[in-house]
């Protein structure tokens, strides 16, 4: 038996999504990217936060940094945000960070050739730096993100230095 060298090529079928409605689009993230879920999280006040800080999540007793996924992705209007939304809890760098969306939809199985570049007209009104592109769904056109670009540098700093001092 000789020694050469044997490239094995994995073929991935499908990529699996979490699937949320955020201001009336319907939206996936890679299944990788989320930590947890959330329901109904209560949403508490955090002193001297960056203002694209909705407010902290408490999750077995650490208070974690709340971003309105709405407001960030066009909709900018945090104070119509449902009373019993969801929460996506993703790891951005060191921090854990709170993503707040109206709904989450079951896991979405799609084949990875089905990501398509986004139109422009999906694009209006979305910063296309967190677009990772767009496919078909059961549920109808999705776009699909990126939560790791959804904050730019300068918003990830700020986190890191954020401080979140618990109430005695």
């Amino acid at each position: 038996m000789d020694n050469a060298l044997v490239i094995v090529s994995e073929k991935v079928d499908s990529i699996q999504l979490i699937g949320f409605q955020a201001g009336g689009r319907l939206f996936g993230v890679d299944i990788l990217s989320i930590r947890e879920i959330l329901r109904a999280a209560p949403l508490e006040p955090i002193v001297n936060a960056p203002s694209f800080v909705a407010g902290g999540i408490r999750i077995r007793g650490t208070l974690i940094p709340a971003v309105d996924l709405k407001n960030r992705l066009g909709k900018p209007h945090p104070s119509d945000r449902p009373e019993r939304s969801w929460v996506l809890i993703a790891r951005l760098g060191d921090n854990d960070v709170g993503f707040l969306v109206d709904s989450v939809t079951r896991i979405l199985k799609i084949a990875p050739d089905s990501v398509l570049p986004a139109p422009d007209i999906i694009l209006t009104g979305l910063r296309s730096q967190y677009i990772q592109g767009v496919c078909n769904s059961e549920s109808g056109m999705l776009v699909v993100l990126d939560l790791n670009r959804v904050l730019v540098a300068d918003e990830v700093n700020a986190l890191k230095k954020m401080v979140i001092h618990d109430p005695i």
